[in-house]
């Protein structure tokens, strides 16, 4: 719980809601944090005492309002009586197992496996189970004793009472002995209302006090009933561990286990060793001699370099391994994995498909170069392989105390805030908006598919994989760009070029734009950070933009909000939750609408996508379903349809960020690609680089380093009132009046001409 007095506002982080009070009066703000520290510390000082005790004491109010309450003078006579062998005192060992009864069938599911395994835990139940059974057994004496007792001393008493006598009556002093009393007051009502209220008092509280001895008779035979119970289960499953456990029959399960074990990595690590041999012996089969238009100019001076198509290891294993996975289903599109996924056993399926998709590939390769035109592009690009693995694994954060960083922070953007090195991971947001495009083979699709609906799912699904990468990655962020901070990614296997600037530091904006010879792709995001005490929210602002010209369709999306549970204890995960709406800007023909569904951890719809494709009159066209971790469906089940799905992850992605294969390539830098590259490209970043190797001294001196230097260049262009210029992005205002960052196309024609290696920059990141 955080309180902001000013604004009066009360935040309340429930790990599964986050709540927020705005209150307009101060008086009902004071109220509403007075009754909630109250209850804090209620709970707290309940949960100390015992945590049994503590869910067994939050009674509604209304229940122990409506309780009977013995009168005092009982209650000082039962405490003289014995006040230890109470029932409902909290030392009392009944306390426990009669209070939860109600409740130990569901509460005492969960425990039942340990009680089996220790004889000590069952033992120690039925010892409770005893003891509670001779409790209710004294209780219920102890309440004969009661009723005797109130029975007697309860009785109506009219010691003091004066009864005003006729005019025939002589003055006589009347007591409950007078031996003449029922003669000589034969036909006489006393008019004294004291008499009736004290005969109805002592009425009602005998009946109390039965109903109260018939409850507790109750709650004994059913103790007794759960006890007897109990003792006889646990005899039967003693027989029948006693019977299970042999130590012939344990060791032999054990030595079969260990070889099983054994058995499985050994078939693992052939498989991979086949896979790799499999591949290469494909890329030395399949060279390709490509002709690549270098410029305009050199149209007729066209030269023929060898290309190895990555494709051929990579996509279009990953497709064959789909369809012969998913043969005898109905598919309207297969995913490829990002990079290297295991190859099919149908090997001669595996042909088929691979020499199909060089074909289109190396048409692909030829119009990007022509788009382009870049001189450079064959040796820096397209090169045999990418990296399958990290140098180093992820680093240990156990140590690192979060609270003391995040507890001033509460309800803040956390954009600002510093964080120790080890909690990132070594990719930044630029490189995050290019692994949005990990499938985008879902955009070559829509751009061969004629119609407007089924184009429409494809980038519905297209919307939903960019989301799948985040499934693993709870455990860390990714480094926060700095001001003019750039990335290229170009994809030969994909088909695609790309390019992302942070152009915005105060508030944090990062654009990228993708350019293949099938769609057009860019966005702007706003990223904005808040912790709320548990978990961190992650609200995105700015649209996404794609464009396929074949038809002449412009789509354009929002994202939904991220959310990072479990941020200080326990395991960490991330949901993301809200609406997508897609829509084509260029024509009313079709809307779709995507519903990430909010869920808590354990719950059965954790990750759940919902959505529909409709025309522009409202009518459902086609239902998507599915999660956005595992895939997204169209149809109704069970003759539903898939269309897109991710790839596996890599070996061993737990110890490496969780990162997917696709991932692990972005940050790499090969040798021919360091003169091509910007000297802002993130890959140059020494934190990150630092990180990536496993140095963490390094990369927290140089996070250091670089973002005091940040502070430096910021002050002082504010000091000389210089406003910072994106390179190769411009703000331009669309109809709808709002600001967005574009490509000003100056990229790709600077990594030409006279390309970035011969440009002397005028800002020195780090």
């Amino acid at each position: 719980m955080s309180i902001k007095k000013r604004a009066r506002r009360i935040d309340l982080d429930t790990e599964e809601h986050i709540y927020h009070l705005k209150v307009k009066s101060q008086d009902i703000f004071d109220a509403w944090v007075s009754k909630l520290r109250h209850h804090r510390l209620y709970r707290q000082n309940e949960i100390v005492r015992s945590p049994r005790d503590a869910t067994m004491r939050t009674f509604p109010p209304s229940a122990a309002m409506d309780s009977p309450q013995p009168t005092p003078a009982v209650v000082n006579e039962v405490k003289q009586t014995k006040p230890s062998s109470l029932p409902w005192q909290p030392a009392a060992p009944s306390n426990s197992s009669t209070s939860s009864l109600p409740a130990s069938y569901s509460n005492g599911q969960s425990k039942v496996v340990a009680w089996l395994q220790e004889s000590e835990e069952m033992d120690k139940c039925a010892e409770e189970l005893a003891r509670c059974q001779s409790n209710l057994t004294e209780l219920s004496r102890l309440l004969q004793s009661l009723e005797i007792l109130q029975r007697t001393q309860s009785a109506p008493n009219f010691t003091d009472m004066q009864v005003p006598l006729s005019a025939s009556m002589s003055p006589v002093r009347l007591h409950s002995s007078n031996p003449n009393l029922c003669a000589e007051l034969v036909d006489f009502q006393p008019p004294v209302s004291r008499l009736t209220d004290s005969v109805e008092c002592a009425s009602d509280y005998i009946k109390l006090q039965e109903e109260f001895c018939i409850i507790a008779q109750k709650v004994h035979s059913l103790l007794k009933s759960a006890f007897n119970t109990v003792a006889i289960e646990k005899e039967k499953i003693k027989q029948i561990l006693s019977d299970q456990e042999q130590p012939d029959q344990s060791s032999q399960i054990n030595s079969l286990r260990k070889s099983l074990s054994q058995a499985l990595s050994q078939n693992a690590e052939l498989r991979t060793r086949l896979n790799r041999i499999h591949s290469e012996s494909v890329l030395t089969e399949q060279v390709v001699s490509v002709n690549i238009i270098s410029t305009p100019d050199e149209a007729g001076e066209q030269m023929g370099i060898p290309l190895t198509q990555q494709a051929s290891n990579e996509s279009r294993l990953s497709m064959s391994e789909s369809v012969s996975e998913f043969f005898d289903a109905q598919e309207v599109l297969l995913s490829a994995s990002s990079s290297e996924n295991e190859g099919s056993d149908d090997e001669s399926y595996v042909s088929d498909v691979s020499d199909n998709i060089s074909e289109d590939n190396a048409s692909v390769t030829d119009n990007v170069s022509r788009q382009m035109a870049n001189g450079d592009f064959a040796g820096s690009a397209f090169r045999n392989g990418r990296r399958s693995c990290l140098s180093a694994p992820c680093p240990d954060t156990s140590n690192i105390n979060l609270w003391n960083i995040l507890r001033n922070n509460i309800g803040k953007d956390l954009s600002k805030v510093s964080m120790p090195v080890e909690l990132n991971e070594p990719l930044n947001t630029l490189q995050r908006m290019c692994e949005e495009l990990e499938y985008s083979e879902l955009l070559d699709k829509a751009a061969e598919t004629e119609d407007p609906f089924e184009r429409m799912v494809l980038v519905a699904a297209f919307a939903v994989s960019g989301y799948s990468s985040t499934y693993y990655r709870a455990g860390s962020k990714p480094f926060n760009p700095l001001l003019g901070e750039t990335y290229e990614c170009i994809r030969e296997d994909k088909g695609f070029c790309f390019f992302s600037e942070q152009v915005s530091h105060h508030p944090p904006v990062s654009a990228c734009h993708c350019e293949s010879k099938n769609f057009t792709f860019w966005q702007d995001v706003r990223w904005k950070n808040k912790f709320w005490g548990k978990s961190m929210e992650i609200l995105p602002i700015g649209s996404v933009n794609l464009m396929i010209p074949r038809f002449g369709d412009q789509y354009e999306w929002n994202k939904v909000t991220t959310c990072v549970h479990n941020i200080l204890s326990g395991r960490r995960w991330i949901e993301h939750y809200g609406e997508i709406t897609i829509r084509n800007i260029k024509s009313s023909a079709c809307l779709c609408k995507l519903t990430f569904v909010k869920g808590n951890y354990w719950s059965s719809n954790v990750n759940e996508v919902q959505g529909f494709v409709m025309d522009q009159e409202g009518k459902v066209i086609h239902r998507l379903f599915g999660k956005w971790h595992e895939g997204v469906y169209c149809g109704v089940p069970p003759s539903a349809k898939c269309i897109w799905r991710p790839g596996s992850m890599p070996t061993d992605y737990e110890l490496y960020y969780g990162f997917t294969r696709f991932a692990i390539e972005l940050n790499e830098l090969c040798p021919e690609l360091k003169d091509a590259l910007p000297r802002t490209d993130a890959r140059f970043r020494p934190d990150q680089r630092y990180l990536e190797e496993g140095n963490l001294e390094m990369a927290s001196s140089e996070k250091q380093r670089i973002e005091d230097m940040q502070r430096v260049r910021r002050k002082w262009n504010e000091e000389n009132n210089i406003k910072h210029e994106p390179r190769f992005f411009k703000k331009v205002v669309d109809a709808n009046h709002r600001e967005r960052w574009v490509s000003n196309n100056m990229y790709w024609e600077l990594r030409k001409n006279p390309g970035f290696i011969n440009m002397e920059s005028t800002v020195t990141l780090w």
